[in-house]
């Protein structure tokens, strides 16, 4: 929560505030002053003052001497008692909320323990008996409090009304938070997420994206959205949506910076947007329609790019040993897909990594350390990064290294021996000695080269997503 130097003046007319740092302006004028404290804070000693219009307003930063000046000065001038109050400091965590204005001030023996501005608060999300308030980064702090988490007993209220639920609106009536106005353009109903995990119903705004699940709601505005994603799954039965945000959805300490969704190829929908059909074609131009049906992951895929407004990257020429356009590999500890993409390699799905050529300072080919049967790709990055896919099939090595070396990529084990080529590239630091598993890769490597010579990778862009419209470049099955 943000504390702002400035210059406090109390004059017969009213009490204005200016920020040294935004230059901005508060001032409550003298009639509509209806109560003042006087307080112990960690500043020292703080001001509280209520309007009759709803509103409260805190000083912080006054000596102790101060008060006997300020409430003379209230009394004469303002008609106002500056009342003192003393802070709860029991410790305990039990109490009392109380929404006064635009303050919610947790108590306890009616004594204040803290209390939260609400046009601090981000977003307000609530789960079984429990609220969590999540509060807007603050740039100029080393550390911030990012939110605060509320137990709600299960007792329904007077009228009957989930008290969760009450607390939750109390707290966005006056939060600072993206709030849904009009309708959704149109709402995909519990699509699978693998990142955050779970179940969503994602409705679709014409500036943000809410996802809503049974514990958690994301808002998520189309300018946090750098890239869209399309990848095959490699059964061929399944596509991979990824959206890449920055910056980053979180949930306490977890940030998200990637929403991966996971569709069936043969799920089919219906969609008929919540517009009329002459509003579709004034404002998306032609690449919607009020009406449209197919597969699933192509109608998601279409209302997002038109949107969000950015291209979807699907994978280029790049063919594995078993004909996919991944390869099965482990980052860190779990098992999951890399595609080598034309522009850069995508890592879905635990933990996601998106990595750039131009970012990329090498790469590395390096012997599995489990198995012969296996190798290790490494990647290093311009700032010293390295990730590490382990457990790469050895039939993929002929593909991959094509792909590397046709993209010009930097091979930091290559070039150590006089006359390397092709699969040479693939060795590890002792270099002196004979090495039997290196030659009999060599071998299977310059049989790959004269019976595949015709599969390297070409071209110079990622390819793009373009639902609706005819391209020979974009394989068939994503040509809606």
């Amino acid at each position: 929560l943000k504390n702002n130097d400035g210059r406090l003046r109390f004059s017969k007319q009213s009490v204005v505030y200016k920020s040294h740092k935004t230059g901005k302006v508060d001032s409550i004028p003298a009639p509509e002053l209806s109560a003042a404290q006087w307080r112990r804070v960690c500043l020292g000693h703080g001001i509280k003052l209520a309007t009759s219009t709803g509103l409260v307003y805190r000083y912080d930063g006054f000596r102790d001497t101060d008060f006997e000046k300020i409430s003379a000065f209230f009394k004469t001038n303002y008609k106002v008692e500056l009342a003192e109050k003393d802070m709860c400091v029991k410790g305990w965590n039990w109490g009392t909320a109380k929404f006064t204005g635009s303050l919610l001030s947790f108590d306890v023996s009616d004594s204040p323990v803290f209390e939260i501005p609400l046009s601090s608060v981000s977003q307000c999300a609530t789960g079984k008996n429990e609220v969590t308030v999540e509060f807007h980064q603050n740039d100029d702090a080393e550390v911030s409090l990012m939110e605060v988490r509320f137990y709600v007993p299960p007792n329904t209220g007077d009228d009957g009304s989930d008290p969760v639920e009450a607390f939750a609106q109390n707290v966005l009536s006056k939060a600072d938070v993206i709030q849904a106005t009009g309708d959704a353009v149109c709402v995909f109903k519990e699509l699978q997420c693998l990142t955050p995990r779970g179940r969503y119903d994602i409705r679709i705004y014409p500036t943000f994206l809410h996802l809503h699940g049974k514990t958690f709601d994301y808002k998520i505005p189309y300018t946090t959205v750098l890239r869209l994603f399309l990848l095959p799954h490699k059964d061929q039965r399944q596509m991979f949506f990824v959206i890449s945000l920055d910056p980053p959805i979180k949930q306490g300490q977890t940030r998200y910076h990637f929403l991966i969704l996971l569709f069936s190829k043969d799920e089919e929908l219906s969609l008929a947007l919540n517009m009329s059909e002459d509003e579709v074609e004034k404002r998306y131009e032609g690449k919607l329609s009020k009406n449209m049906s197919g597969p699933l992951f192509e109608i998601v895929s279409r209302v997002m790019k038109a949107l969000v407004n950015r291209k979807i990257t699907v994978p280029g020429n790049f063919q594995g040993h078993s004909r996919s356009q991944c390869i099965t590999c482990a980052y860190k500890a779990s098992s999951g897909l890399l595609y080598p993409l034309e522009r850069g390699f995508i890592y879905v799905h635990k933990p996601p990594v998106h990595l750039r050529f131009e970012e990329i300072s090498c790469v590395n080919f390096a012997r599995g350390t489990t198995t012969t049967r296996s190798f290790d790709f490494e990647i290093e990055t311009k700032q010293s990064n390295q990730y590490t896919f382990s457990n790469i099939e050895r039939e993929e090595y002929g593909k991959l290294f094509d792909f590397v070396n046709a993209k010009k990529l930097n091979i930091k084990n290559r070039g150590f021996k006089e006359g390397m080529k092709g699969a040479d590239g693939y060795s590890d630091s002792d270099e002196d000695q004979h090495d039997a598993y290196l030659e009999r890769m060599k071998e299977e490597g310059k049989i790959r080269e004269e019976g595949d010579g015709s599969d390297e990778s070409e071209g110079d862009s990622d390819e793009s997503f373009n639902p609706g419209e005819e391209d020979d470049d974009v394989p068939e099955e994503y040509v809606i």
